[in-house]
């Protein structure tokens, strides 16, 4: 009798059983989802998932999404497509309209569609029985970039009627100019092609060497003896030597925080780029931590080299801590890549958790360190933008080169600017620095 009271309190009710049914669905549709986005979702990942969700509150909201999380995933770098695709799924889908507020009352802004090749975003798009996001999208993604050019040229070669050099020249001026920020995945593609076929040159530092030449201010006594022996040694013939010259070392640091998720992976093909395009180039990266990524780099493939990164990197969209991770580039690695003049390039936002104080010290000690200090932040680009923040206000007074970095165009000016240093240093006194953080404050909007 007490078996048969025991078995009759486990029993559920026919809408307990049906709620259950339809929540096995739906995660089974929405590991689906991820399956279709590239991510290794498969049956025995969803059975332990509905295994582990009896151990759990499945009305807590964040116990729910930290559960699918765990289950799910096996790699952090995972985890952004991973977050998209839940917020879509979840709440966006049902109700796209809505916006829900979080806990302070307050409305989150609209979210960005999501960067996924044509042929996944089509397949998505038929797999939730929803429209196509973009009506002339390409059925399946390009093979290689030989066969886009080809059919890029037979195109041209048959319309006749219009300019098709005309009309190339003005989508790519148009590329240029776009900011990263809006890139399609085409036009993403296209960017990294017109970055890998930039060609970088640095300015040229002298050396203790010195190599013949024609005309020096140095006589090579050495060629000047051998040369005037069959004349007797009367020195007729005279020859010379000048200061050989050679490339300026580069050293690349680069924010890859939450808030430089928009940008970082490109920036990383640009840094790519340069990393093969020149002969001395170190590379970091840094989040809360720093992070040597130069020997992931040297892969000749651009997409091998930028996995590795990822794999090599701990605290990727993490938080940032700018004046860390300078402090502990000039206590472990300065003395190592800082030698013969070097230009040293910082691409970060600015957005700092870390002490302003110490961010203050570690930057001059870096600026007087190397032979230039650039700083590239992607928010320059905008026309209101001004250097608010506690983080960028702090840095400001020891660059030497504030440069956006939104836009291919941006790059190109960088491009030209690393050409043309030269062997003097621009003016680092506390005049000249308070001077250009006015020039910046008192920028117009």
């Amino acid at each position: 009798m007490a078996q048969e009271n025991g078995n009759s309190q486990l029993e559920l009710r026919p809408l307990d059983i049906e709620r259950g049914e339809r929540l096995l669905y739906r995660l089974t549709e929405f590991g689906r989802l991820l399956w279709e986005a590239g991510l290794n979702i498969g049956p025995r990942k969803l059975l332990d998932l509905a295994e582990t969700l009896n151990d759990i509150d499945l009305t807590n909201k964040d116990d729910f999404y930290y559960t699918l999380k765990c289950c799910l995933l096996t790699r952090h770098e995972q985890e952004p497509v991973f977050d998209q695709l839940y917020h879509y799924y979840w709440f966006v889908r049902d109700n796209p309209n809505q916006k829900k507020p979080d806990k302070n009352g307050t409305v989150k802004r609209e979210e960005r569609p999501l960067r996924l090749p044509p042929s996944e975003r089509k397949r998505l798009a038929e797999h939730l029985n929803t429209p196509e996001p973009r009506k002339d999208m390409r059925t399946e993604m390009r093979e290689t970039e030989r066969r886009a050019q080809k059919d890029r040229y037979d195109d041209e070669e048959e319309d006749d009627t219009g300019s098709p050099q005309g009309t190339a020249y003005s989508a790519i001026e148009m590329l240029r100019k776009k900011d990263f920020e809006n890139y399609s995945w085409d036009e993403m593609q296209e960017a990294k092609r017109l970055m890998a076929a930039m060609r970088w040159n640095l300015g040229m530092r002298p050396t203790r060497r010195k190599t013949p030449a024609r005309k020096g201010s140095y006589p090579d006594m050495r060629r000047l003896v051998r040369r005037n022996l069959k004349y007797g040694a009367e020195m007729i013939e005279l020859t010379w030597r000048e200061i050989k010259r050679k490339p300026r070392p580069l050293v690349i640091i680069c924010d890859i925080s939450g808030s430089m998720s928009l940008y970082s992976r490109l920036l990383l093909h640009f840094i790519h780029t340069i990393s093969n395009g020149l002969m001395n180039v170190e590379a970091f990266v840094f989040g809360t931590r720093l992070t040597r990524i130069t020997r992931q780099l040297k892969k000749r493939d651009v997409d091998d080299a930028v996995r590795d990164v990822s794999k090599a990197v701990q605290d990727w969209s993490g938080g940032t801590r700018i004046g860390d991770a300078i402090h502990e580039f000039n206590h472990r690695w300065s003395r190592r890549v800082l030698g013969h003049g070097a230009v040293v390039l910082i691409i970060s936002d600015g957005w700092d958790r870390g002490e302003a104080g110490m961010l203050q010290v570690e930057m001059d000690r870096l600026q007087h360190s190397c032979h230039r200090l650039i700083w590239l932040n992607p928010l320059l680009g905008s026309p209101d933008y001004r250097p608010l923040t506690i983080g960028m206000k702090t840095a400001l007074p020891f660059i030497d080169n504030f440069l956006p970095a939104h836009n291919l165009d941006s790059l190109i000016s960088l491009g030209n600017i690393l050409a043309s240093i030269d062997d003097s240093r621009p003016a680092r006194d506390a005049y000249s620095r308070r001077k250009a953080v006015e020039a910046w404050s008192k920028r117009k909007i």
